[in-house]
């Protein structure tokens, strides 16, 4: 049997090893020190909401991004319900999206009471697929959603084809998906608006929830700050509905902090999925667990390193024998959510979103991820493969 471990001087496959899915305490532990430092600033200064520390962060994203304007808000949720409040999506209106993905995607626009309308994904990269985009616009189509699943970019230029024909605005669900690019260009600066999430979780994460809108429109940007204020224009006055979305100074500090190892965050995540691949191929694993495929003229920022699995579930349970940490995302496709059974859609509908849902796997990929447990964690899918 091949023993990923070789390449790192190991004479045997380590019995047991702890590697958690993700570890945000390593990574606090590393830039501690200037974390707490720009904590303690923002508590002496006593401004907690919104000012001088978001709008560094926005101005620095915007430019990291390549956009005019970033907005921060309260979360991704809210990134992309206000982009939509934005383009004026209204009761009755549709919006075109993807079923394999989060829940916000979809229930930012039933919270406006517009209309869902999903197209099915590519089976190579889970994203979007172009090619039955056109088919499912109506005169009804007030946005479309595509989403940067994982840290790749969806195919923005045959999308914003396909709109801009159509006259229909596309806002980037780039939440997971800070710094990935697309022949060159960073996701949230395709369509006229870019929603992200600062999740903990994220590439780029908080110490709670915060959201960014990126736009090159300066009439969307003036939009969406007013929205994330209650549309106040003097204290208590208010000519339409808002919500209240503001980022907390103290995530924008801290996120500030953490924007300038981004890049060589994302790289070391880019640098773990190619030993992946490398170990899989020399396991002969490639005929068990498919592999992610990023297509040519993508760099993707590995939000996830997911594989699909044959049998996903058994493999699972073994891995969680083996203190391997892994999540499903996603194990139901929201077509087949219970909250969209009015929709009309059914097992079958969107089939390419449906297989997904029952083979992917994602495995631990955060950057202080050492090179020994990667090659435990395919040591040990080999190891269960072998034994089954």
């Amino acid at each position: 049997m091949h023993d990923p471990f070789q390449a790192f001087g190991h004479k045997e496959n380590v019995e047991f090893m702890n590697v958690p899915f993700l570890d945000l305490q390593m990574q606090f532990n590393q830039i501690r020190s200037e974390i707490m430092s720009a904590i303690e600033a923002v508590c002496e200064e006593q401004h907690f909401i919104l000012g001088s520390r978001v709008i560094e962060l926005e101005q620095t994203l915007a430019s990291y991004i390549g956009c005019d304007y970033a907005v921060g808000v309260a979360s991704g949720s809210d990134a992309l319900l206000l982009a939509l409040m934005a383009v004026d999506v209204q009761p009755g209106d549709e919006v075109v999206t993807v079923p394999f993905t989060f829940f916000s995607t979809a229930s930012v626009i039933s919270r406006l009471q517009a209309i869902p309308v999903f197209i099915d994904i590519r089976p190579d990269t889970f994203l979007m697929d172009p090619a039955q985009l056109e088919t499912r616009l109506t005169s009804r189509t007030k946005a479309i959603i595509p989403v940067h699943l994982f840290g790749q970019c969806a195919d923005m230029d045959v999308i914003l084809d396909v709109a801009h024909r159509k006259g229909i605005p596309v806002i980037e669900d780039a939440c997971q998906a800070i710094g990935a690019t697309r022949r060159g260009v960073r996701a949230g600066a395709w369509g006229v608006a870019g929603c992200f999430s600062f999740f903990p979780s994220k590439n780029l994460g908080g110490f709670g929830d915060g959201g960014l809108i990126t736009t090159n429109d300066p009439d969307l940007r003036d939009t969406i700050s007013s929205l994330r204020v209650h549309v106040s224009r003097s204290g208590y006055e208010h000519v339409c509905m808002g919500v209240n979305s503001r980022l907390d100074a103290l995530q924008a500090a801290v996120l500030t902090v953490k924007s300038r190892y981004l890049d060589v965050w994302n790289a070391t995540r880019r640098a773990h999925a190619s030993l992946y691949a490398q170990l899989f191929a020399e396991a002969n694993l490639l005929d068990r667990v498919s592999l992610p495929w990023i297509e040519p003229g993508n760099e993707s920022i590995f939000h996830q390193y997911t594989i699909r699995a044959k049998h996903r579930d058994q493999l699972m349970a073994y891995l969680t024998q083996k203190g391997i940490g892994h999540r499903v995302y996603y194990p139901t496709p929201l077509h087949l959510q219970d909250c969209y059974r009015h929709l009309g859609y059914g097992p079958g509908s969107f089939p390419v979103s449906e297989s997904a849902a029952d083979t992917v796997l994602s495995l631990p990929i955060f950057p202080e991820l050492s090179k020994e447990q990667i090659a435990y964690v395919v040591g040990t899918i080999q190891d269960f493969y072998r034994l089954g």
